[in-house]
C-alpha cells in the first residue's frame, strides 16, 4: 500500500507552521497507524531530515496521550478508536491523507502534531479527586452502591482525556471531558462530602483556560473513543445550579 501524507510540521507554538507532503510506501494493510509513521520518520531519518513529532506511549487506547486529525476527523474518525488503534486496512492504496494537530486554543501546538493538554490536567487538579482517608483496602461490598451509579460512574470514567471532544467541537469546548470527571465521582458516596464544592471548582477552572462554550453539537460524543454520552454534561450542570443552594453560608 503507498499513501500520499501531507502533514502539519511547526516547529513551536510561535511558528506559523506549514503542511509538506511525504509518501508512504510499502505499508502493510496490519500496520497501525502510527506504525505506519514509525516507518516514515525511518526513512525520513535515514534521509537526515527531522522526523515527524507526535505524542504516544501504551498505543493500546488507554493512556490518551495519542491524538490528531486525520482527514478532518479527530483519531480518524472510526467509531470508538484512538489512533492509535487505527490500522491501515481502513484506507485504500493511493489515498492521500491530512494530518494536523488538534485545533483548539487551549491546546498550543508543542511540535507538529503534538500539543499541550495541560489545560485538562489543571481542570482535574481543581477538584477531581476525593480527599477523604480511604485506609486500608476494603471489601467490594463495604460500601453499599446502587448498580444504576456504579453503572454511571463506571462509564464516566472510561474518559482518557485524549482531548478529541475539544479538538472535534466547533467552538472546541471542553464540557464532555469536565463532565465526565465530575460526573466519575459525582454519583459515588465517596464522592458525596466535596461533590458542590468540586463542580464549582472543575467548572471554574474550565472556564479560566481558553475552552469555548458547548452549543449542544453533538460532536464531542461522536468522536469520543470511549463513547462518553452528552448525559454527563447535564449531570455537570444539575450539579453547578444545585450546588448555588448548597454552598450558601
Amino acid at each position: 500500500m503507498n499513501l500520499t501524507l501531507h502533514v502539519w510540521r511547526q516547529k513551536g507554538p510561535s511558528d506559523a507552521g506549514r503542511f509538506e507532503t511525504y509518501q508512504a510506501t510499502d505499508i502493510s494493510e496490519h500496520m497501525s497507524f502510527l506504525e505506519m509513521l514509525d516507518i516514515v520518520n525511518d526513512k525520513l531519518e535515514a534521509a537526515g531530515k527531522e522526523p515527524v513529532v507526535f505524542e504516544h506511549d501504551c498505543r493500546e487506547g488507554i493512556c490518551g496521550s495519542c491524538g490528531f486529525m486525520v482527514n478532518g476527523k479527530a483519531h480518524g474518525g472510526q467509531h470508538r478508536t484512538t489512533v492509535c488503534q487505527l490500522h491501515m486496512r481502513s484506507f485504500s492504496d493511493g489515498d492521500e491523507l491530512t494530518l494536523e494537530p488538534w485545533r483548539a486554543k487551549a491546546f498550543p501546538v508543542i511540535k507538529d502534531l503534538m500539543v499541550d493538554r495541560s489545560a485538562l490536567d489543571r481542570i482535574i487538579q481543581a477538584g477531581g479527586y476525593v480527599s477523604v482517608r480511604t485506609g486500608s483496602p476494603q471489601d467490594a461490598n463495604a460500601i453499599a452502591v446502587p448498580k444504576e451509579a456504579a453503572d454511571e460512574a463506571f462509564d464516566a470514567a472510561a474518559c482518557i482525556g485524549c482531548g478529541a471532544c475539544v479538538a472535534s467541537c466547533p467552538n472546541a469546548a471542553a464540557m464532555l471531558f469536565t463532565g465526565a470527571k465530575i460526573t466519575h465521582l459525582g454519583v459515588l458516596p465517596q464522592g458525596q462530602p466535596e461533590r458542590y464544592r468540586r463542580v464549582q471548582a472543575m467548572v471554574y477552572q474550565m472556564d479560566s483556560e481558553d475552552f469555548g462554550y458547548c452549543s449542544n453539537a453533538g460532536e464531542c460524543e461522536a468522536y469520543c473513543p470511549k463513547g462518553i454520552r452528552l448525559d454527563v454534561i447535564a449531570h455537570m450542570n444539575g450539579d453547578m445550579f444545585k450546588a448555588q443552594f448548597k454552598t450558601r453560608g
